[in-house]
């Protein structure tokens, strides 16, 4: 007993040593971090002044993460541990005339290994917007006797801003890929980054002031705006979409119009008739989403005009086009991919949207939702004169949204249109 209490004390005291033996070893190994730095080019004409700019490197694989604040126009990063890292850029920019910019870059996959390397990003800004995507439920939901329904699927447009909004004429569309992948499509040479591309697009209807939307209320398109916890349809689905204000109707006798209003077919496939599928269905792994005005005194006619659509180069002889929408024209976009490993496979500009969003699941029945904008004590902000809340919208989905919640019409007391069909 003696001899074997002697050789415990030896063992743990043998251990104790090792231990630090190990971490003297794992010290001596450890791999040296590096400098990065980074140069701006900011693509917004007027520049009066920078606001909240950051610049974030994401390791996603590593889950390494690094923020620096930006004054000007570069910026040294110091202490990254090498590897390969999606860096964005995002902040606020003021020009001359007081209108406000938010301005966002990203580069994808850059393998960073050496001490004092520098990275070139381009930032573009986008005006500030006052409608923007306020919740998004794509990913279905699963009846309990089996099978899977779609049909449940909305958008909800949200007026961020102090002043009156009109809906009408505003475009929605969804881009192509229609799921995230890393096998993009190629486009002319000649559009630069200049344009996102339109797999379908749609128009609210209205001559200019019929669908006006206060500070504070948003309005919700349907893919189907009925009541889908009906018996008839999916028990098992979140939401009941009877009170939309719009809905894409497909002229399905199986689905048929509900009260909500249709919202016009513009595109698809280079055409204005909507094809022969009775439905339309975005992506349950998540699409990219913009909602866009053409300026006043502009024309913009994907249909007729051929300089405003085009092919998938990358397919030879390829006969299905897209809409080439002016990044000019965009109010806000969302890109939704499948997981969060998806960074590398982005379809949309970063300057529109730097970031993604995820659910992580199909036929799950749960959404992404814009967050609150909160103070510095984490409260959220409303508006003094409104008495409205204001939504985070950086342009950067990443951020901008919180992922796997269960879906809700006008969330946080969203009010409702007073033209809506129900209030009739």
């Amino acid at each position: 007993m003696k001899r074997y209490f002697v050789y415990l004390s030896t063992l743990a005291i043998t251990l104790l040593m090792g231990c630090d033996s190990f971490k003297d070893i794992s010290d001596a190994t450890e791999v040296e971090s590096i400098d990065v730095n980074v140069d701006l080019e900011i693509a917004v004409e007027n520049v009066a002044e920078l606001k909240g700019l950051t610049v974030k490197f994401d390791n996603y694989d590593e889950d390494l993460h690094y923020v620096e604040n930006v004054t000007g126009s570069s910026v040294k990063v110091d202490g990254i541990i090498p590897g390969i890292y999606s860096i964005t850029v995002s902040g606020t920019a003021i020009d001359t005339e007081n209108s406000e910019y938010y301005i966002n870059g990203n580069s994808v996959n850059e393998a960073l290994f050496k001490n004092g390397s520098t990275l070139n990003i381009k930032v573009k800004g986008l005006k500030v917007s006052p409608l923007i995507f306020k919740e998004i439920y794509y990913c279905g939901s699963r009846p309990q006797k089996g099978g899977v329904y779609f049909r449940d699927q909305f958008y909800e447009i949200y007026n961020n801003s102090a002043e009156t909004q009109y809906l009408d004429g505003v475009y929605f569309a969804n881009l192509t890929p229609g799921r995230a992948t890393t096998k993009l499509p190629v486009w002319p040479e000649a559009d630069g980054d200049n344009y996102a591309y339109g797999e379908r697009v749609w128009k609210f209807p209205g001559s200019g002031t019929e669908y006006p939307l206060q500070p504070g209320e948003s309005c919700v398109i349907s893919q189907f705006a009925a009541n889908h916890q009906l018996d008839i349809y999916n028990p098992q689905s979140p939401i009941d979409g009877s009170s939309s204000e719009f809905e894409f109707n497909m002229n399905n006798p199986n689905f048929p119009d509900q009260r909500a209003y249709d919202m016009l077919h513009v595109f698809y496939q280079g055409k204005a008739e909507m094809g022969s599928m009775p439905q339309y269905l975005t992506s349950v792994f998540g699409g990219a989403f913009v909602i866009f005005r053409v300026p006043e005194g502009e024309n913009w006619d994907p249909v007729n005009d051929e300089n405003m659509k085009t092919t998938d180069l990358s397919k030879p002889n390829n006969a299905v086009y897209y809409a080439k929408i002016p990044i000019k024209y965009v109010l806000d976009a969302v890109e939704a991919v499948d997981n969060e490993s998806m960074m590398n496979a982005k379809r949309v500009p970063g300057v529109l949207d730097a970031g993604i969003t995820w659910v992580g699941a199909t036929y799950c029945g749960l959404g992404v939702a814009r967050k609150l904008s909160t103070d510095d004590q984490g409260n959220p902000i409303v508006r003094e004169e409104t008495g409205t809340y204001l939504y985070q919208d950086t342009n950067n989905s990443t951020d901008d949204f919180e992922r796997g919640v269960v879906p809700m019409l006008r969330r946080n007391g969203a009010k409702m249109p007073l033209w809506n069909h129900t209030l009739q």
